[in-house]
């Protein structure tokens, strides 16, 4: 959206994700300690999943083409934010790993919970608006074909790196 229709017109969107974010994380933050706790085995086969994903993420981006074609889709506002970020898979397998491996010790402890989640929201929504601006900033450059393979393959090495970690292979 950065790309097609600048910061400012992406902004009430961005906003809807940070709170379906905020939403996904302290209920996962629940969630995961309850099921952790009555199903410790979890936490091994929710590292897999998520690493198994992460990669299927990469190839995805390394495949992926642009569309620069703003007549062809309106802006997104802040509800499709919202619902697009609570019904996401990938925030919800992200969530899970996040409080099954590296937050366990603070997941399921309201008043933890209610420090971390929003730095993590607000990590968050620096992250996709830093994002948004370097979309807008680099439209010019994603008419060639090189650069967007180039950005794909950036990407999607930061991800494998990502797998890599969350298996604590490194």
């Amino acid at each position: 959206m950065g790309v097609l229709y600048g910061y400012k017109k992406t902004l009430n969107f961005l906003l809807g994700l940070v709170s379906g974010f905020f939403l996904v994380m302290f209920l996962s933050g629940l969630i995961s300690a309850t099921l952790l706790h009555l199903f410790p085995v979890l936490e091994p086969f929710l590292r897999y999943v998520g690493t198994a994903y992460i990669l299927y993420l990469a190839l995805a981006i390394l495949k992926a083409s642009y569309s620069f074609d703003a007549s062809e889709v309106k802006p997104m506002r802040y509800l499709h934010g919202l619902v697009l970020q609570i019904s996401n898979p990938k925030m919800l397998v992200y969530a899970f790993t996040l409080f099954s491996t590296f937050l366990a010790p603070f997941a399921g402890i309201v008043s933890s919970l209610l420090l971390i989640v929003p730095v993590l929201a607000l990590t968050a929504f620096c992250a996709t608006s830093t994002w948004t601006l370097f979309g807008t900033t680099i439209k010019t450059y994603l008419h060639s074909a090189r650069a967007k393979m180039t950005v794909n393959i950036i990407l999607s090495l930061f991800l494998i790196y990502s797998a890599i970690e969350l298996l604590g292979i490194l």
